[in-house]
């Protein structure tokens, strides 16, 4: 057994997932920041087109979370297959679904960008762009989607990387690419008098940074993974696995795009270009706010899927039950700091006092369910590091395409654009209350696998299972 193989099935849990979660957290973070740090610069370079400007950018998010989508379904479904046959002792498996993660992810990512770039005007009509924010909306998602390849690269290795217990790979590759854009970005936008392609060209330069970084460190070997040229060759059973373990992810971020596409129409409707930049702005202080619980689940992924392919139960129980812990302290903060200061936090991306007062209060109305969210976040991410892909993409599944599309669609008939922001808590609530079934019953097979692997050692092999 390697190092970090006697890392994840011995060591205690609590310095475990926090070694292992700090990085993917930081990273996390930053790149967090910089997708704010990209809109507020944009807002701030626009000054009385600012509300267009911006609202170009949330336009163009969506069709980037396709994207993301994608890169996460083989990130994760591969990342939580690795684990186990790591678990297992399993290295050659682990080498082979590494090389089909490359593959899956080149490809997918080039046909993503040859599709989007020939239809993309009425794909960003089709998200809700206005005539006034179509042309921001154009400048800025042209760039991005030529960058499709390499954002796609970088979230799968990220996710290889934290597989194999290297979290730090992972939060440097991040860092170095947030930061850069942050540098390049002020750069890129006046200095060169880009405006909000230069936004874009930064972001997608940046990227570069990292991927060459992460691709240095598997190609050197310093990973625990070998990437052998002829396991490139693409494998139906090992795409299968991965694609029916990453489609939870997939749905989440798909069905979210469906969201955003019925939500900015709504909002163009019942509240014109300022609605959808406030829903903008929200969605990026509310990635702000989850970013850190999904670089806690990062971490406390391969500690489950090692120890459940490992079949130490009890160890998988103990590190999910911490990270609840630890999310909902972040989602209690994330929304004291969201409802109690909205207008500061509005005025760093407009000075222009009608978005600051509309996102002011609608902000306050769409975080009210925020501290259920870390629950929700840890119970998805437990069936995905299982290999339960059924579970998985019905939780996936369950906020959006259950509870807050017809929200969405029925509450503004009746309460107009106050319905549109009041589905958020109430989608929010009715998760909760499904995710809390499934885990305590998830809680309840884990204790019992565990207790029926106690065997005697004098009679069997197996000691008893402890912590």
């Amino acid at each position: 057994m390697d190092e970090r193989s006697r890392m994840l099935a011995d060591e205690k849990i609590g310095k475990l997932l926090f070694k292992l979660s700090l990085p993917a957290t930081i990273g996390m973070l930053v790149q967090a920041f910089y997708n704010l740090v990209d809109t507020v610069f944009v807002g701030r370079a626009y000054g009385t087109e600012s509300i267009q400007a911006i609202g170009g950018i949330a336009v163009a998010f969506p069709i980037q979370m396709i994207g993301m989508a994608v890169s996460l379904a083989i990130g994760i479904g591969g990342a939580s297959i690795i684990s186990r046959r790591l678990g297992e002792r399993e290295q050659k498996k682990a080498d082979k679904i590494f090389a089909n993660l490359i593959f899956l992810s080149l490809f997918s990512s080039l046909l993503i960008t040859g599709v989007g770039l020939l239809y993309i005007v009425p794909l960003l009509k089709m998200f809700g762009a206005t005539d006034t924010i179509l042309p921001y909306a154009l400048e800025y998602m042209g760039v991005i989607l030529s960058g499709t390849v390499l954002f796609s690269l970088a979230m799968v290795t990220n996710a290889v990387a934290r597989a194999e217990g290297n979290a730090k790979v992972a939060m440097k590759s991040m860092m170095m690419s947030g930061g850069l854009n942050v540098i390049l970005d002020p750069l890129f936008i006046f200095g060169f008098g880009m405006g909000i392609k230069g936004a874009a060209i930064a972001t997608v330069l940046a990227q570069a940074i990292g991927v060459i970084y992460i691709a240095h460190y598997f190609l050197s070997g310093k990973s625990t993974l070998n990437l052998y040229p002829a396991d490139l060759r693409p494998d139906s059973k090992i795409i299968k696995e991965v694609l029916e373990i990453g489609v939870s992810p997939f749905a989440r971020n798909v069905s979210g795009s469906f969201m955003v596409i019925i939500l900015n129409n709504l909002l163009a409707f019942y509240g014109g270009d300022i609605a959808i930049a406030v829903f903008g702005i929200i969605n990026k202080l509310l990635m702000f706010t989850f970013m850190p619980m999904i670089g806690i689940v990062q971490g406390l992924q391969p500690i489950v899927g090692f120890n459940y392919g490992a079949k130490n139960f009890e160890r998988v129980r103990e590190s999910v039950k911490l990270a609840i812990i630890i999310t909902t302290g972040m989602s209690i903060a994330g929304f004291l700091l969201l409802y109690l200061f909205p207008e500061q936090l509005f005025g760093i991306f407009s000075g222009d006092h009608q978005l600051i007062v509309e996102g002011k209060y609608a902000v306050r109305i769409v975080v009210l369910a925020t501290p259920l969210v870390g629950f929700q976040v840890v119970g998805g991410a437990l069936y995905q590091a299982l290999g339960k892909a059924r579970p998985s993409l019905f939780l996936s599944m369950c906020r959006q395409v259950l509870f807050l599309i017809p929200l969405v669609l029925i509450l503004p008939k009746y309460l107009e654009l106050f319905g549109v922001w009041a589905a958020f808590p109430l989608a929010d609530t009715l998760a909760f209350a499904v995710t809390l079934f499934m885990v305590i019953r998830e809680f309840k097979l884990l204790a019992e696998k565990g207790e029926n692997m106690i065997i005697d050692p004098v009679e069997g092999n197996l000691p008893a299972l402890g912590n």
